[in-house]
Parts: structure tokens; C-alpha cells; sequence
């Protein structure tokens, strides 16, 4: 089969797949990069943010990187769920953006589809990422982008409610002193933690860290180690330490709980310093304790810079320009101040840290981090995410006990992914 067969058929798998699990509709398409020679019409760039407007520092950066390349910059930006479902379509129909800035996972959902080009085609320069944070975007030993920056979870804390307990934070450093501290808060008449264990992919993304912590392995969910990282959450809720809440919460609903001043602990991300600062009362944030001590792996989040395939490959010496004014460590610097990430470089953290030493936490938490899809797992990932959330729903609901809500997750997740 010659890659051109090879892409229209996955290309219309994809697209059966993304329309069976989130409705696809049609969309016309827009003026992509395809369509011309290297000189030819503006270079499109397709971005999952909608909330920076065209005075905004990111559309100007944008626009200085379209000019240090001697072209003109057509940008769209799209939701970030929506915006996989418009990358499908366009590549089925040959009018692709030259550059495509997606979430993460859904990296191996595109490269799956041969809808990207890998960094060696493009010439794109990875050297200086952190190998943890480029793994998110490998499969089968070919990289397909480069992060420009990255999130992920560590643990925020109230000053005064851990005072009031007699707890030092910086004693929490693997589960037992963490749920110690959770026994200690709530007997001071506080709460103890709220995370978020909705069933969706933010459930998976919040237990992960439980689950890599205790040395689990998705291609094997109901291990001893797994079953110890549903049990920790759900002896938590038997015991008080956390509400039944949790079952429902999404991120931002956690972290609104914690933000009522009544919660020792929240588990939630880097994209809530901003909140943090509005809650009007002292907080701190540790990494997440691994069982047995040790800052435990939470995921990545955070968006890829990718080049899609175009007929005319004459056009990736400038997509490539692009890429690199985008990523450089002068951009990024602003980009991941302005998106509230950590920069995917050394120099970069540095740099972030100097000016925002509560940051240390975060880049500490991010060299720890892996991506979802990283150990190869790729499209796997999603079959695999959501038996892992189901069981967390079962165990924190009481319909399971946490071996046998893991072992039908298992059960599961083994079928969909032979």
C-alpha cells in the first residue's frame, strides 16, 4: 500500500472514530497551506486559543514571526475539542494549515491518521526539550512536533488550616504523612483535599499521578500497584478526608472548594496560580507524593507545534521558520508567562524562576512529569483512559472494591487495544 492510500484510509477511520465519540459535523474548509507553491497565498496557523483576540501578545507574536519569515500569517483559532475534528477534515481534504498547534495527546491521533510530518521531514530543532516533555509527541521512535510548553498537577495547600493542625508541609512527602496530615485537618474541625474524579479524561489526568506514584503501568491496570492508588482514594472518602463531591468535580469546580478557605489540600494545576492569588489567603504547593516518597510522574499537559503534511513539501522550510520563532527561548519565555506554563527547556525554566521563584515547585513537578501517550502507548491511550476512569468512578461510589473495578477496567482496556 503506498503512503497516499495509507493516509486517505486512516484518514477516514479517524474521522468515523472522532464522529462516533464527539458528533462531527461538516465544515467547509478554510484556506490552507496546501493549496500553493512555497510563494504562494499567506501561511495558516490553526491554534487552540480562542480567548487571545488580535491585540493580544500571542496573535502579535504571530505576526513578528510571519514577518521575520517574509510571509503573511492567516491565523484561526479553534476550540481545543473542536479543533482535532477541523485538522481530520482538512487533511482528508488536502487544504491542511501549515502549522497546527494541538493538545498533546491528540498528537498520536493525528500522526495515526497521516496527517503530520515528523521533525525530521521539516528539519524542526528538538535538542534542547526536556526528553520527558518530547516523548508526548513520539511514536514509534519519529517525533512529530515540539511542545511549547507544559503543565501538569501538583499539590496546593492552606497555610492556616495546616498551621492551625500542627502540620508542617514540607513533612508530606509520601502517602502516609500526606494522609496523616489529611487525619490531622479534619480533626481540627477543616476538610481535608479535593481533587477531581469525574468521569471523563480530567478524572484520568488527576488519578494518574496516584496511579504512577504507586509504580503503576497502564498496560496493566489492575496490578498490586494500581489497586493500591484506587484504595488510597477511596479510603479517603470512607474516612472523611475527602467529599463525595469529587465524583462530580471537574478541575475547576475542585477548585473552587479549595478557594472557600476550608480545604487543607487541592490537587490541580499550574494553570490556577492566578486563582491562588485571588483566594485571600496564604497558600503554599508541594509536588505530589509518590507512595513511598519521591515527587510523584503527573502527567503533561500542555500543546505541540506541528507541521502537517502539504502536497508542495516546498513549503516547510518556511512552516519551519515558523516553528522556530515560535518555540525560540525568547518567545517561549513570554508565550509560557502568558499561557501559565513551564517552558519545555532548561535555559527557559531558568529564566522563570528567577522572575517567579514560587514557580521552582512546577518545574520540579514537570521534570518529574511523562506524557499520556508516552512507553509507546499512542492511540492506545484514550481505550485505555476511560476503563481506568470508570473503575474510578465504581471504587469512589462504592459499586466495586477498587481489585474488581480495576480488573473489569483491565478486562476492558485489553480488548479494545489488541
Amino acid at each position: 500500500m503506498n503512503v497516499v492510500t495509507r493516509r486517505r484510509r486512516v484518514l477516514g477511520a479517524s474521522l468515523v472514530a472522532v464522529a462516533l465519540a464527539g458528533g462531527l459535523v461538516a465544515c467547509s474548509s478554510s484556506s490552507g497551506g496546501d493549496s500553493g507553491s512555497e510563494a504562494s497565498g499567506p501561511y495558516t496557523i490553526w491554534d487552540p486559543y480562542p480567548q487571545f483576540d488580535n491585540s493580544s501578545d500571542w496573535v502579535q507574536l504571530l505576526d513578528k514571526c510571519g514577518s521575520a519569515a517574509g510571509v503573511t500569517v492567516k491565523r484561526t483559532a479553534y476550540d481545543t475539542t473542536d479543533l482535532t475534528n477541523k485538522a481530520l477534515l482538512a487533511a482528508q481534504q488536502n487544504n491542511s494549515p501549515d502549522v497546527l498547534i494541538v493538545d498533546n495527546p491528540v498528537i498520536s491521533t493525528l500522526a495515526d491518521a497521516g496527517v503530520l510530518t515528523t521533525t525530521g521531514d521539516t528539519k524542526v530543532d528538538t535538542s534542547a526539550v526536556e526528553p520527558n516533555l518530547l516523548a508526548a509527541g513520539q511514536i514509534g521512535g519519529k517525533t512529530y512536533g515540539i511542545p511549547i510548553g507544559a503543565n501538569t498537577l501538583a499539590l496546593y495547600y492552606n497555610k492556616s488550616i495546616l498551621r492551625a493542625a500542627g502540620v508542617d508541609a514540607t513533612t508530606v512527602k509520601d502517602w502516609a504523612s500526606l494522609t496523616a496530615a489529611l487525619a490531622k485537618a479534619t480533626a481540627a474541625g477543616k476538610k481535608g483535599i479535593t481533587f477531581s474524579a469525574i468521569g471523563t479524561e480530567e478524572g484520568s489526568f488527576q488519578f494518574l499521578p496516584w496511579f504512577w506514584g504507586a509504580g503503576a503501568n497502564l498496560t496493566k491496570l489492575d496490578s498490586a500497584q494500581g489497586v493500591a492508588a484506587l484504595s488510597l482514594w477511596t479510603d479517603w472518602l470512607r474516612k472523611g478526608y475527602a467529599p463525595n463531591s469529587v465524583i462530580n468535580n471537574t478541575q475547576t469546580t475542585s477548585w473552587q472548594e479549595f478557594a472557600t478557605g476550608q480545604y487543607a489540600f487541592a490537587e490541580n494545576g499550574t494553570w490556577q496560580l492566578a486563582n491562588a492569588k485571588k483566594t485571600g489567603f496564604d497558600y503554599g504547593i508541594i509536588p505530589i507524593p509518590g507512595q513511598n516518597g519521591g515527587t510523584a510522574p503527573a502527567p503533561t499537559g500542555g500543546e505541540f507545534v506541528t507541521v502537517p503534511v502539504q502536497k508542495h513539501t516546498a513549503r516547510y522550510s518556511t512552516s519551519e521558520k515558523l516553528v522556530a520563532c515560535l518555540t525560540s527561548s525568547d518567545n517561549s519565555y513570554t508565550t509560557d508567562t502568558t499561557l501559565s506554563y513551564i517552558a519545555p527547556t532548561d535555559p527557559v525554566q531558568a529564566k522563570q524562576v528567577a522572575a517567579t521563584p514560587e514557580l521552582r515547585v512546577w518545574v520540579d513537578a514537570v521534570h518529574a512529569a511523562k506524557g499520556r501517550t508516552s512507553d509507546n502507548l499512542g492511540t492506545k491511550y484514550p481505550k485505555i483512559s476511560e476503563p481506568m476512569w470508570t473503575a474510578v468512578q465504581a471504587a469512589l461510589s462504592g459499586s466495586k472494591a477498587p481489585q474488581a473495578a480495576l480488573s473489569a477496567a483491565q478486562s476492558t482496556a485489553a480488548s479494545a487495544t489488541k
